[in-house]
């Protein structure tokens, strides 16, 4: 273990031609805000003034192609927890919006690199992420196992890109448009609009309330949030096959269950065939092992409208069969909403994160 961390250290210091600059302390670490960009990517950097040498790197959701942002880059909701607490913070804006699972890897990874090269050489560094975020933290922590002390996601798409497209997106968007047919053009057709209005969808529902109520309790949605949420999931299927270059689910062959009569919905759902090249970059950005070799804290909502809780429990269960269960900690889920945690919320599942690491 000591030797493998050791070589890892070495590479990180190659990587920026030298380690001389990494041995300063907290107290040498000038206080504020830091921003700039590396390798286009917009970061910003918090280091209080009673920092206690440790550092957080703080992975945000998903922001929809064209979000507005700002520069210097505003930081996530939950820094304030941190900071208050004596921890400084990193967070990138990522190189790209919409599903950056690839670019939220790597450039968090380039961001912890340069934290370390330039400021100092942390004592513990903890990874937090909410949302997509999570799915990305997760990533992070298979493929940078000894770069973290510790790893906390909240409200996290925790489930490897392949399935959730299949059972998350499509999926639901196969089964409104059988039952509600004449709503969603073809996800596949280039030439298909980039979003579709939640209101023609919240109308069309309206016309057929009993298949509504059908499809509202196997997607464990509600009247209100259904619409939005099928909206969302078209949109970022829109986006990630531009990102992918073609369709990323080949659904030919699967069987739908649980949305009334499956025969007659089997019959009608519209079948795609799936891009090799588009399949496969889905599969790497991002598929989990659920091999972890540091503490995990996990915590969901108790209902979210975004990431429902039939995925909630994903990867626990991947951990678990990967034999790595002695690691993970899951909280009970609190408040409803999409990342709808208060402050208190997420400073006690951090100080849990801190104890099972044995930090501070």
């Amino acid at each position: 273990m000591k030797r493998n961390a050791s070589r890892y250290a070495l590479l990180s210091c190659l990587a920026w031609a030298s380690c001389a600059t990494v041995t300063a302390g907290a107290a040498d670490v000038p206080p504020g805000i830091h921003a700039g960009t590396l390798q286009g990517a917009s970061y910003r950097i918090d280091i209080p003034a009673n920092w206690n040498g440790d550092l957080v790197m703080l992975m945000h959701g998903y922001q929809p192609v064209g979000a507005p942002v700002t520069k210097p880059m505003e930081a996530a909701d939950a820094t304030p927890v941190f900071l208050k607490k004596g921890y400084a913070v990193a967070q990138s804006q990522y190189a790209s919006q919409g599903w950056a699972v690839g670019d939220a890897i790597a450039d968090n990874e380039r961001l912890r690199q340069y934290f370390t090269h330039t400021y100092a050489r942390p004592s513990h560094t903890y990874l937090y992420g909410f949302s997509l975020g999570g799915l990305a933290a997760a990533a992070s922590i298979e493929r940078y196992p000894h770069a973290y002390t510790g790893a906390m996601i909240t409200c996290g798409l925790t489930v490897s890109t392949p399935e959730f497209l299949a059972r998350g997106v499509v999926e639901p968007l196969v089964a409104f448009d059988a039952l509600f047919p004449g709503v969603l053009p073809d996800l596949a057709a280039p030439d298909s609009p980039p979003s579709i209005a939640p209101d023609a969808i919240a109308q069309a529902l309206q016309t057929r309330p009993d298949e509504a109520a059908l499809l509202e309790k196997r997607l464990q949605e509600t009247p209100q949030t259904l619409p939005p949420l099928l909206g969302l999931y078209y949109m970022a299927l829109r986006e990630l096959e531009q990102r992918a270059g073609g369709m990323p689910v080949d659904n030919r062959k699967q069987v739908y269950e649980g949305f009334g009569d499956d025969d007659d919905v089997n019959r009608r759902v519209h079948r795609y065939t799936g891009s090799p090249a588009a399949v496969a970059y889905a599969r790497r950005n991002v598929t989990l092992t659920g091999h972890v070799a540091t503490p995990v804290v996990m915590q969901w909502n108790v209902f979210d409208e975004t990431v429902p809780a039939r995925f909630h429990d994903v990867y626990p269960r991947q951990i678990r069969a990967a034999g790595k269960g002695r690691w993970l900690t899951v909280l009970p889920p609190t408040g409803n909403g999409h990342c709808n945690f208060t402050e208190a919320d997420t400073a006690t599942a951090f100080d849990v994160l801190v104890g099972k690491a044995g930090g501070r």
